[in-house]
C-alpha cells in the first residue's frame, strides 16, 4: 500500500511541471487572445491536482501508519512468545540439574555402602583364610600327616584299587577269550532268548517236522531208541517226541544244524527206511544240500543288490546268514535292507552307490562266523573283510557301524544309519519297547542319585550313559570318582551284555550383552 501511494505522488509530482509545460506551449501556439484564460484555468488544474495529491499522501501515511502499528503488535506478541518458551525451557534444565544432582547422591551413597561391603567381605576373606589354616594344621597335627603326605596316601590308595580292579577286568576278559565259541554263541542265544517274549521264543530254537502217521514216531525212535541217538549225535539236535499228533519237534540253537536235522528227517520219512546206515547217508545229503542253499543263497542276496566281485568265500558267509538272527531279526534279510539303503541314501548324497552297497552287504559279514569263532561280530567282520581284500572303506564301515570306531568316510555313515533305519522298523526286532525304556530309564535314574549331577541321557540303545554335573558342585578331580561310583552302582544294581560307558562331563559359560 505504501509502494502505490508513493508511486502516485511521485507520478503527480512529475505531472505537475510536465502539465505546466505543455500548457504553456499550447498556450503559445493558441491565439493571444485565449492566453488569459488559459492561465487561469492552468491554475485552477495545478490547484486541484495538488489538493488531490495532498490527500492521496495523507491517506498512504495513515495506511503506512497503520501497518507499522500492526507489525509492532505482532512483533511484540511473538517476542514474549518467545520468552515465555525461553522460561519453560530453563525451568526444565533446572528439574533435570535437580534430578542429576540428586542421582549424583545417591550414587555416591551406594559407592560407599559397595566400599563398606568390600571391605567387609575382605575382612571375612582374611578370617576364612586364617581359620583354613588353623583347620589344616590342626588336621595335620591329629592325623600326623602334612596335607601333601595326606593327598600322597589318598592318591596311593585309589590308585591300588584302580590297578586291583583293572587287574580283575584283564584276568576275566582272559577267562572268557579262553571259552569256547560254541558255548559264547549259546550263551548269546540264551540272553535274547530271556529278552524276547515267550510266543516268539519257539520260532528260533525249534523246527516242527510233520509226520504222515504216528507210527512213523516209533520207527524213528528205533530198537531201544537207536535210530533217534544216531540223528542226535550226527546232527547236533534234540528230537523232541511227546504227544503232539503227526508231528515231530527239532530243537537247536544252531540254525544250519537244525535245518540239516530237518531235511535229513524229511527225507527219511519220504524214503521209509529208517536205520543207523540209511541216516548217516541222508545226514550227509542234507548237508550237502544245505551247503547249495549257503552259496545259492549268497549268490542271490547279490544279485538282488547289485553287488559284484565279492571272494566266493564272503558269499558262503553272506549265505550263511540267512539260517542267523538278531532279535527275531533275520540277518541276510537284514543286511540286504541295509544295503538297499545304503545306496539309496549314497545315490541321493552323490556318493559311490555300489560300495555304499558293498558296505552294507557285508557289515555284519562276522555274525555268520560269531558261534564257531571268538570275538565279537565287529571283529570277525574286520577280520574277514581284511583277509579277502575288501577296500578300506568297507572295512572302516564294517568296523564303525556300532560307533566302537570313528567313522572315516561318508559311507560308513550312511551303513551305520543304514543299520539304525533297518532295526528300528516296526516289526523287525522283538525287543519290547517297555524292556528297553525300562533298561534307559533305569541307567538314567542311577546316575541322577548322585549328588552333584544336573541330568543325565542314556544313548547308543542303553551302552552310554552321558552325565552332565554342576559345575559349582563338582571339580575335574570328583569328576574321576564320580565316574567310578556311577560305574560300580551300574554294575551292582543292573543286568546288561557287553558294557556300559560312563561319560562325566562338566561345562562351565558365562554370558553377556553387550548394549
Amino acid at each position: 500500500m505504501i509502494l502505490v501511494i508513493i508511486a502516485v505522488v511521485a507520478t503527480l509530482v512529475v505531472a505537475i511541471p510536465v502539465t505546466m509545460i505543455c500548457t504553456k506551449s499550447y498556450v503559445a501556439k493558441v491565439a493571444e487572445s485565449t492566453v488569459g484564460s488559459a492561465e487561469e484555468q492552468a491554475r485552477g488544474i495545478i490547484d486541484e491536482a495538488l489538493k488531490t495529491a495532498e490527500e492521496k499522501k495523507r491517506e498512504g501515511l495513515l495506511e503506512i501508519k497503520e501497518e507499522s502499528i500492526k507489525a509492532k503488535n505482532d512483533l511484540d506478541k511473538e517476542i514474549k512468545e518467545r520468552r515465555a518458551e525461553i522460561q519453560r525451557n530453563e525451568r526444565r534444565i533446572q528439574q533435570k540439574e535437580e534430578n542429576i544432582d540428586r542421582k549424583t547422591e545417591s550414587i555416591e551413597r551406594k559407592e560407599a555402602n559397595l566400599a563398606a561391603k568390600e571391605e567387609s567381605l575382605n575382612k571375612q576373606k582374611e578370617e576364612i583364610a586364617k581359620l583354613s589354616e588353623e583347620r589344616v594344621k590342626e588336621l595335620e597335627r591329629i592325623s600326623g600327616l602334612t596335607s601333601d603326605q595326606a593327598k600322597d596316601y589318598l592318591l596311593k590308595i585309589v590308585e591300588e584299587e584302580v590297578k586291583h580292579e583293572t587287574a580283575v577286568m584283564v584276568k576275566e576278559m582272559e577267562n572268557r577269550a579262553k571259552e569256547e565259541a560254541d558255548k559264547k554263541a549259546k550263551e548269546y542265544v540264551v540272553t535274547a532268548i530271556q529278552r524276547c517274549a515267550a510266543d516268539h521264543v519257539s520260532e528260533t530254537t525249534i523246527s516242527v517236522v510233520n509226520l504222515p502217521n504216528d507210527e512213523m514216531k516209533g520207527r524213528i525212535i528205533g530198537r531201544e531208541g537207536r535210530n533217534i541217538r544216531t540223528i542226535e549225535t550226527l546232527t547236533g539236535v534234540d528230537l523232541i517226541i511227546d504227544d503232539t499228533p503227526e508231528a515231530v519237534v527239532l530243537s537247536g540253537f544252531d540254525p544250519i544244524r537244525r535245518e540239516v536235522a530237518r531235511i535229513a528227517l524229511e527225507k527219511l520219512i519220504v524214503d521209509g527206511r529208517i536205520h543207523p546206515a540209511k541216516i548217516e547217508e541222508m545226514v550227509e545229503k542234507a548237508q550237502k544240500e544245505v551247503e547249495r542253499m549257503i552259496k545259492e543263497e549268497g549268490e542271490a542276496a547279490l544279485l538282488e543288490v547289485g553287488v559284484h566281485g565279492i571272494h566266493p568265500e564272503l558269499v558262503k558267509l553272506l549265505g550263511k546268514m540267512k539260517f542267523r538272527t538278531s532279535y527275531g531279526q533275520n540277518a541276510l534279510k537284514h543286511s540286504i535292507e541295509v544295503a538297499q539303503l545304503s545306496g539309496l541314501l549314497a545315490s541321493e548324497l552323490g556318493l559311490d552307490v555300489r560300495t555304499a552297497k558293498r558296505a552294507g552287504l557285508l557289515h555284519d559279514i562276522g555274525k555268520s562266523v560269531d558261534h564257531e569263532m571268538e570275538g565279537s561280530h565287529i571283529q570277525l567282520g574286520v577280520e574277514l573283510c581284511r583277509k579277502y581284500k575288501e577296500s578300506a572303506v568297507v572295512i572302516n564301515a564294517v568296523e564303525s557301524h556300532h560307533g566302537d570306531v570313528e567313522p572315516t568316510s561318508l559311507v560308513a555313515c550312511l551303513v551305520q544309519a543304514a543299520d539304525a533305519i533297518s532295526a528300528a522298523r516296526p516289526g523287525a526286532r522283538r525287543e519290547t519297547l517297555e524292556t528297553y525304556t525300562t533298561r534307559l530309564r533305569q541307567l538314567e535314574d542311577i546316575s541322577n542319585s548322585f549328588k552333584g549331577v544336573d541330568r543325565s541321557f542314556a544313548i547308543q540303545a542303553g551302552r552310554e550313559v552321558r552325565v552332565m554335573v554342576v559345575p559349582e558342585q563338582i571339580n575335574d578331580a570328583d569328576m574321576v570318582l564320580l565316574a567310578r561310583d556311577i560305574s560300580k552302582q551300574i554294575e551292582e544294581q543292573m543286568q546288561y551284555p557287553g558294557q556300559i560307558k560312563v561319560n562325566v562331563i562338566r561345562e562351565s559359560r558365562v554370558t553377556d550383552y553387550a548394549k
